[in-house]
């Protein structure tokens, strides 16, 4: 195991009274209001969902993941339980000087660099992957990407100054990137579950069905997320 799991781990430990939600980390604007707002006492760990996904494969202790992608927590199998989409996330584009007002100004010479989630472990990556695609500009622009290992650190990328654009998170760039059409990418379906190893399950569950609620799909909703009619696919 690599010293920053471990360190992870003792972290955890430390706070065995909380109920440890393990988060992807375009959910980090939003975690102040999440924990005023619940009932629990919840603390929260931020990592792309891939990285939580492995976490929890080695026996991290979290109570509760809430991963960007269905697909990770449907990977884990019995490892997790009570599975629930409770919103759809968006990816938008943004440029600190603002000379990139679209995704065909990436394709500009003055672009050098555009930073996006790394799509190996990171959903949001997946769609800016797909939303350049769908728009024919994956060849052209390809050699200018920067992986970040989250949606936080793209955008830390940007806001250093080390590119000239990003793609990530909504929930990140509210009020000031450029929000990019649903259509463009595969739904990003923000799912929560309960993880099976969890001393706390029952608090877990009510996390869960917290975020459910209309008071909390508000938060969500001001937060950069659109709300999810639950189908019965998906219950």
């Amino acid at each position: 195991m690599k010293l920053s799991a471990v360190l992870l781990l003792c972290c955890v430990f430390v706070h065995g009274d909380d109920l440890i939600v393990a988060a992807a980390s375009d959910l980090a604007p939003l975690a102040p209001k999440l924990q005023q707002a619940c009932k629990e006492k919840i603390r929260f760990t931020f990592a792309s969902s891939g990285s939580l996904q492995q976490q929890i494969e080695n026996g991290a202790p979290f109570d509760v993941y809430l991963s960007a992608s269905e697909k990770y927590v449907d990977d884990l199998g019995d490892l997790v339980s009570d599975k629930r989409v409770y919103a759809i996330g968006r990816i938008a584009l943004w440029s600190p000087n603002g000379s990139v007002t679209s995704l065909a100004d990436l394709k500009k010479t003055t672009v050098i660099h555009l930073a996006i989630p790394n799509p190996q472990h990171a959903p949001y990556g997946v769609a800016a992957r797909e939303a350049l695609e769908s728009q024919g500009l994956w060849k052209d622009v390809e050699p200018k990407i920067v992986y970040g290992e989250n949606v936080r650190q793209a955008l830390q990328f940007a806001e250093s100054g080390n590119v000239e654009a990003v793609i990530t998170s909504w929930t990140l760039l509210i009020g000031k990137g450029m929000l990019l059409p649903a259509e463009w990418h595969s739904p990003i379906l923000q799912t929560a579950a309960v993880v099976r190893a969890s001393k706390q399950s029952e608090a877990a569950r009510r996390f869960v069905k917290f975020l459910l609620s209309p008071e909390t799909q508000k938060i969500l909703k001001e937060g950069g997320l659109w709300s999810f009619k639950a189908s019965p696919g998906h219950i």
